[in-house]
């Protein structure tokens, strides 16, 4: 699973639960609501939503407004979903797979700080602690998004901030690279060695040559040749670094 699928994947974790307890539901609503969750399931997500709306029709019930808006994000529909997710809050506010979920949409928005207030709501529940841990990935990826932002955006003090909450959250290999990163450029090797040596033990997703070629430019930048060769020498067997790591290594002749 790709990183960013991780907060997809914790987006739908209350989903499938929520799925075939109709039964306090007004009877007419409640079998629509079943009928819309049998064709989310097979992925009639169109039908799916016409059901939902149907049974808010009888009666506006929390779990269908969830699971419209599950369909509604499935469908690519954001601002429809996050309509749908705000209805759940409103008549269930201390749902928790409605405050993930909203997350989530604000998430594939763009709006990393609207999903972060989102998640950190989650955090607060009393939602059991595997929940908890799913949705600190999400947070952790939502910082990584602003710091990255701000580092392109020039704002490196801000973008270590992000980065370093990020990693505070879920040890998350890229944040950690990219820290490892703009510490090199900054000056600051020992930090940067330290990013990179984390980027390594918890790399999940990344590649090896990331986090030998900045701890490379670290040494180099502390004046220690022969380690700063030792790994750009390791940075070299990637080939996305290969290039990079050859010059360094032909400078350092």
């Amino acid at each position: 699973m790709t990183r960013n699928g991780l907060f997809l994947s914790a987006l739908m974790f209350l989903s499938i639960s929520i799925m075939g307890f109709a039964q306090d539901m007004k009877p007419e609503a409640g079998k629509l609501y079943n009928e819309g969750n049998a064709l989310l399931k097979d992925g009639n997500v169109t039908g799916a939503i016409a059901k939902y709306d149907a049974a808010l029709q009888i009666e506006k019930d929390y779990r269908t407004y969830y699971q419209k808006g599950v369909a509604q994000k499935k469908a690519d529909k954001l601002e429809d979903a996050k309509v749908s997710f705000e209805e759940c809050i409103k008549l269930n506010p201390g749902y928790e797979g409605a405050l993930n979920a909203l997350g989530g949409v604000y998430f594939s928005m763009g709006n990393y700080t609207a999903a972060i207030d989102n998640f950190e709501k989650v955090l607060k529940s009393n939602a059991n602690n595997s929940i908890k841990t799913k949705v600190k990935k999400n947070i952790s990826l939502a910082y990584a998004k602003l710091g990255n932002e701000s580092l392109a955006g020039g704002n490196s003090q801000k973008g270590i901030e992000f980065l370093k909450k990020a990693v505070e959250n879920d040890n998350y290999d890229a944040a950690y690279l990219s820290l490892a990163k703009v510490y090199s450029e900054l000056g600051k090797y020992d930090e940067s060695i330290e990013a990179a040596q984390n980027a390594l033990k918890y790399r999940s997703k990344i590649t090896k040559g990331g986090p030998y070629y900045y701890i490379g430019i670290s040494y180099k930048g502390k004046g220690d040749v022969a380690k700063a060769k030792d790994n750009f020498k390791l940075a070299s067997a990637d080939p996305t670094y290969k290039k990079t790591a050859d010059y360094e290594l032909g400078l350092l002749k």
